[in-house]
């Protein structure tokens, strides 16, 4: 279990005291192959506790990868210091043309807001085109997960009466999906959105195939194979507190917000909630870097072929 994170970034110390092994670029390419390169798209207001949430999932795996932090160029950060920016974050123009083999962009506190009226809407756009011209696996999350949608298939968003908010139960609908190897016939899902989109919305004929989906909370998980794009409404990430700590946000700044759905034993805020969707994140992660490492693997067998035939040339070269 590794994974290459920029260094200095507050995630190392976190996964390496939960046992994940954490290095530089440089040293796990010391290995001898060339580890999956993904690109983060942060959008979310506490980037430090997302970067570990995302890091946690793929740096648990058995396939080494190493991750860039990336914002759209026009994205301005009101919640982080500017120094965590700038030391860690590079905008998508500087980076476009990187050999990435996945990109995960996040969900973002915008999705009230038509997708038009948010501030960087034109530059996630470039995102969303340059991953999908390059052919670059995708896997969006919430927010990201309508907008990539609407960006490719016009599907609309709809405000909902009332915040989403809970675990929520999704039963498999395509049992048989690559992605959801290992997974038994329902899973449950933190749920945090003000937004759906609905299945009946969905464009025939498009290739987008529903994988997962709640009664109560709708479409949770949708794959489109042939242009290598996953879609996940809601948040297989999210810390054990997440939802605790949005609910008390939201109670203390006097919003109208109940407690969420079959999170806290016997719906008691005092009680310490119990994770039920870890393992369900690890496995699609997991599952989901399969299928970019087998794509990759000419390429990455390639590269670790050039690197030992560099090394044994150095060695064998008299000095």
């Amino acid at each position: 279990m590794s994974i290459a994170l920029p260094v200095g970034l507050p995630a190392w110390r976190t996964l390496m005291a939960e046992g994940i092994e954490v290095l530089s670029g440089e040293e796990l390419r010391r290995w001898g192959s060339r580890p999956l390169q993904l690109c983060l798209v942060n959008l979310m207001p506490n980037k430090v506790v997302t970067e570990a949430q995302i890091a946690r999932l793929l740096g648990a795996t058995s396939i080494p990868v190493e991750l860039t932090l990336c914002v759209p160029d026009s994205y301005r950060s009101k919640t982080t210091p500017a120094d965590h920016m700038a030391a860690f974050y590079r905008p998508w123009s500087r980076i476009r043309d990187e050999p990435f083999d996945g990109l995960i962009v996040t969900g973002a506190p915008v999705e009230t807001l038509p997708f038009a009226d948010v501030a960087y809407w034109s530059d996630l756009c470039a995102i969303l085109d340059g991953a999908r011209a390059r052919d670059i696996a995708s896997f969006y999350i919430c927010w990201a997960a309508q907008a990539a949608l609407h960006r490719f298939h016009r599907v609309p968003k709809h405000p909902l009466p009332q915040k989403m908010f809970g675990v929520f139960h999704h039963r498999l609908t395509d049992a048989g999906a690559r992605l959801l190897r290992g997974f038994g016939d329902s899973f449950p899902v933190p749920v945090s959105r003000h937004t759906e989109v609905r299945a009946a919305e969905l464009p025939a004929g498009a290739g987008l195939a529903v994988l997962a989906a709640s009664p109560k909370a709708g479409l949770c998980l949708i794959e489109d194979r042939a242009h290598r794009a996953v879609y996940m409404f809601n948040h297989l990430e999210y810390d054990t507190e997440t939802l605790r700590d949005e609910f008390l946000r939201d109670r203390q700044a006097g919003k109208p917000i109940a407690i969420p759905c079959d999170y806290f034993p016997e719906d008691d805020p005092r009680r310490p909630p119990v994770n039920s969707w870890r393992p369900y994140g690890h496995l699609l992660i997991s599952n989901w870097l399969g299928e970019l490492y087998r794509a990759a693997w000419p390429h990455l067998a390639e590269a670790g072929d050039h690197r030992r035939a560099s090394s044994a040339s150095r060695v064998a070269s008299p000095r």
